[in-house]
């Protein structure tokens, strides 16, 4: 696994004090949830004691759109789910061998769109130490997996922002994380964003337009930093 730009600091982002604090934010904005055609995991997890995030990049096996691409674990809800939690908890144990508990669980980020205009549940969850864990991924849906440590997504250099514009008009601006072994970008860099804000509220300050509800709110087909 890689582990780029592992810098100290940061420790307090996974402690009980953080924790306590982001779930009852994550609690207050219940309004935000609703009906989700798919979840995923946005997996905080600490590498050798420093706080980071765990991405995957999609096999190619897979074909289509999302091939190659760094995501979160997740895919669409099966009708057996009970809701959005359960969704991404099984995604999560199908594409990584990794079972984790509800109590792991902090709550959920608002709803976003993905390329089809269908809403996303982005599930928060702690893993823990990734040292304590054993990781199974699945090669026909997981390429690879890794790590960026929080540090490194707070750094401004490692941060960059793709202006669109509609019929020469500016529409909305989207989130680009550079500098790692992968770059991370379009829902996955939203829900990255939205995460960092969560976690450091005086250190982040989200600078893109998160998108709203309908087709005409889908995040674009690529983007560049």
């Amino acid at each position: 696994m890689a582990e780029p730009g592992a810098d100290g600091g940061g420790g307090g982002f996974l402690s009980s004090g953080s924790e306590r604090r982001c779930r009852a934010r994550l609690a207050a904005a219940g309004g935000a949830r609703g009906a989700a055609a798919a979840a995923v995991l946005v997996p905080l997890c600490s590498v050798r004691g420093r706080p980071a995030l765990l991405f995957t990049l999609r096999s190619r096996r897979l074909g289509g759109p999302h091939s190659g691409d760094v995501s979160f674990p997740g895919g669409r809800r099966d009708p057996a789910d009970g809701d959005a939690v359960a969704t991404a908890l099984r995604e999560t144990r199908e594409e990584l061998g990794l079972a984790l508990g509800a109590p792991r669980v902090w709550g959920q980020l608002r709803l976003l769109p993905d390329r089809q205009g269908q809403m996303v549940a982005p599930i928060v969850a702690n893993l823990g130490p990734l040292e304590d864990l054993t990781l199974t991924p699945n090669p026909d849906e997981v390429e690879e997996v890794f790590t960026l440590p929080l540090a490194h997504l707070l750094r401004e250099e490692n941060q960059g922002y793709t202006h669109f514009r509609t019929a020469g008009r500016y529409g909305y601006t989207l989130p680009v994380f550079l500098n790692g072994p992968h770059r991370v970008w379009g829902l996955t860099a939203i829900i990255t964003e939205l995460t960092l804000e969560l976690l450091a509220p005086d250190r982040y300050r989200r600078k893109t337009h998160v998108l709203g509800r309908g087709p005409s709110a889908r995040p674009p087909e690529g983007s560049s930093a």
